[in-house]
């Protein structure tokens, strides 16, 4: 699987999975947000014995960056050449309607794809998603609250502020679930300095 691809594959199954998951056991899309921030970058130094690479970013500050023995082609990585670095963030949170389906509880999934074998240039992308399942404890229409409770057994009671949501709380039941994902894609990619 190409790393672009992966990128576009985990952001919509993260934004999705309200939706699918909605046909089948009656889960309400809360929210959903993606962000993406992304930098370009100049290679200073490397030190391929030590895995050590120095980037200088748009504004001339120079940061160290130490690789583990995951990263391939270090070799192939020299002085001037280009390193485009992406981050992606999304959250997506759905009510599961469901009543007593069980106690909070966290899931996490991590993963990378690495530079097509064969590519003379560094890079790859890594993904972690966490998927965390906390319990409505207690809902005050009037107050627009809902109180929830993580998997630690902590309670946090949230002002719900948008009217789409509050118009959907005298559907809420405690002992419900709200699943919250949240996904991190890192994706570098290099190519020859000019």
């Amino acid at each position: 699987m190409k790393r672009h691809a992966l990128t576009k594959a985990i952001t919509l199954a993260t934004l999705l999975s309200a939706a699918s998951l909605g046909a089948v056991a009656a889960d309400i899309p809360l929210s959903a947000v993606v962000e993406a921030d992304q930098i370009s970058t100049k290679v200073v130094s490397v030190d391929a014995a030590s895995r050590q690479v120095v980037l200088e970013g748009p504004e001339g500050r120079q940061v160290h960056v130490q690789l583990t023995e995951k990263a391939k082609n270090l070799d192939n990585l020299k002085v001037g050449d280009q390193v485009d670095v992406k981050v992606t963030h999304a959250v997506a949170a759905y009510l599961d309607t469901d009543v007593d389906k069980g106690l909070p509880g966290t899931i996490e999934r991590t993963g990378e794809v690495r530079a097509a074998p064969g590519s003379a240039n560094p890079g790859g992308e890594a993904y972690r998603q966490v998927q965390v399942q906390l319990k409505i404890t207690h809902i005050d229409l009037k107050k627009n609250q809902v109180t929830l409770e993580n998997p630690a057994g902590q309670s946090k009671t949230l002002d719900i502020e948008r009217p789409e949501v509050q118009a959907k709380l005298k559907d809420l039941k405690v002992g419900q679930s709200v699943n919250v994902v949240y996904t991190d894609i890192l994706t570098v990619t290099s190519k020859r300095g000019s």
